[in-house]
C-alpha cells in the first residue's frame, strides 16, 4: 500500500491537555498543525485523571483566548474542606486574584477538542504504530497508519511530543543524551473511581494515613486512601474504602457506587533536555509530579505556553531564541515545582502516620502545618505556590 505525505509546520503527538491546547493556540495564531492520538475520541474524552487547575492555568488559559474551555462541570477549589484527626480545621490560605477550579480533566479534554474541531483544527484519532524520524534533521517525518492500514508520512518544521509518560515521542530522544532524574516517596494511594457525590468534600490528615474525596463532576468523586507500597486492590473491597474514609474524615460520608480501584505508588520525575533537534517535550511526556502536589496539569500548560510563545516567535519573527532555550526555561520552572511537591508530599504524610518517619518528624510535620495556616508570611508563600505564581 503506497505511503501518502503531507507536509505540516508543527505535529503534536497526543490529545491531552498540553497537546489540545497548544493545538488551539496555534490554530488560533494561524499556524497551522495535526494532532495525532493513538486512542479513540471516546476513550480519550472518558479517560478520568486529576483535575486541579491553579489559578495560573486558569491565567494561561484566558490568555490565549480560550476561556470557554474552562465551562461546563467545573468546582471552584474553595468548596473543599480539610481535616486533622477527624475535626475540621478552618483554612484560609492566601491566594491571587484569580481562584483556581477542579475541573474534570476529561471535561477540559473534551471542551478542548470541541473548540479545536470548531475552527477547521485537523485532529486525527486511532493514528496508531506512530514513529518520529529524523528529529535532529530540517525536515523530522512522523509516520503512522490510519484505522484501515494506510501508512502515512507528516514532515514538519517542528515535533511537539506531548504523549504522556509512556508515549513514544521521548523515545525518539538517544538515551546517551537523555537523563532521568526519578524518586520514589515510599507512599502510595488507593485511588478510587465513584459514581457520585460524596460528603464531605477535601483532604484529611489521620494517624490512619491520609484521605481524599475530590469532585471530578455532578456525579463523580475521585477518593485517595494512603496505603502501604504492597497493598493491592483486592485488599480494599468497597466496604472497607468507605468505612476508612469515615475513621479519615472523623464524620459519615457519602457512600455510592465503585467503578474502579488502583494502587499509585508516589514519584517524582524529570527528563533533561526536554528538546532535542526538532522534537519538544510537553507535560507528562517529561516529567512527573506527585497527585499529593496538584501541579500536573500545572507544569503541563506552563511546557504549552512557553513552546506557543517559541513556535509564534520563530514564525512571526523568524527568532528561533525561544526554541533554543525552551528545555533551560522549563527545566528551572520544573524543578522548583518539584521542590513544592517533594515539600508538600511528605508534609502532607508524615504529619499524619507516624511508621514512616517516626513520631518526631509527625510532631514537626504538624507544627509546620500550623504555621502554614497562621502565619501571614507562611500563608502568603504557600498561596502564591498553589496559585502558581512562582
Amino acid at each position: 500500500m503506497a505511503e501518502s505525505r503531507e507536509n505540516t509546520p508543527v505535529v503534536i503527538v497526543g490529545a491531552g491537555v498540553a497537546g489540545l491546547t497548544l493545538a488551539n493556540i496555534l490554530q488560533r495564531n494561524g499556524v497551522d498543525c495535526v494532532v495525532l492520538e493513538k486512542r479513540s475520541r471516546a476513550y480519550v474524552e472518558q479517560r478520568q485523571r486529576a483535575g486541579a487547575l491553579d489559578s495560573f492555568g486558569v491565567r494561561i488559559i484566558r490568555k490565549w483566548g480560550l476561556g470557554e474551555v474552562l465551562e461546563g462541570d467545573s468546582i471552584p477549589q474553595d468548596e473543599s474542606g480539610f481535616f486533622i484527626d477527624g475535626r475540621a480545621v478552618p483554612m484560609d490560605i492566601e491566594h491571587d486574584e484569580e481562584d483556581g477550579m477542579f475541573i474534570p480533566q476529561h471535561v477540559l479534554v473534551r471542551n478542548l477538542t470541541d473548540v479545536f474541531l470548531t475552527v477547521g483544527g485537523d485532529l486525527r484519532y486511532e493514528a496508531l504504530d506512530v514513529r518520529l524520524e529524523n528529529v535532529e534533521g530540517e525536515q523530522p517525518t512522523v509516520r503512522y497508519r490510519d484505522t484501515d492500514g494506510t501508512p502515512k508520512a507528516l514532515t514538519c518544521d517542528f515535533i511537539a511530543g506531548a504523549d504522556g509518560f509512556h508515549g513514544v515521542s521521548r523515545a525518539a530522544i538517544p538515551a546517551d543524551v537523555l537523563s532521568e532524574y526519578s524518586y520514589e516517596y515510599g507512599y502510595s494511594w488507593l485511588t478510587v473511581w465513584a459514581a457520585t457525590a460524596t460528603d464531605p468534600v477535601g483532604m484529611a490528615i489521620h494517624e490512619r494515613g491520609l484521605g481524599g474525596m475530590i469532585p471530578r463532576g455532578a456525579h463523580a468523586t475521585r477518593i485517595y486512601l494512603q496505603c502501604p507500597v504492597d497493598d493491592t486492590p483486592e485488599q480494599w473491597p468497597d466496604e472497607r474504602i468507605w468505612s476508612e474514609l469515615e475513621a479519615r474524615f472523623g464524620t459519615p460520608v457519602t457512600s455510592g457506587e465503585i467503578l474502579s480501584k488502583q494502587v499509585i505508588p508516589l514519584r517524582s520525575v524529570v527528563f533533561d533536555p526536554m528538546s532535542y533537534g526538532k522534537l519538544f517535550l510537553l507535560g507528562d511526556a517529561a516529567h512527573i509530579v506527585p497527585p499529593m502536589s496538584a501541579k500536573g496539569i500545572h507544569l503541563a500548560l506552563h511546557d504549552t505556553d512557553m513552546f506557543a510563545k517559541a513556535i509564534l516567535a520563530w514564525r512571526k519573527e523568524d527568532d528561533t531564541s525561544l526554541l533554543h532555550s525552551y528545555s533551560e526555561d522549563c527545566l528551572r520552572h520544573i524543578w522548583n515545582y518539584q521542590a513544592f511537591a517533594a515539600w508538600i508530599t511528605d508534609l502532607m504524610h508524615n504529619a499524619g502516620d507516624a511508621t514512616y518517619e517516626g513520631e518526631f518528624r509527625k510532631q514537626v510535620a504538624r507544627a509546620e502545618m500550623m504555621r502554614m495556616f497562621t502565619s501571614p508570611t507562611a500563608n502568603k508563600l504557600f498561596g502564591e505556590f498553589t496559585a502558581g505564581t512562582n
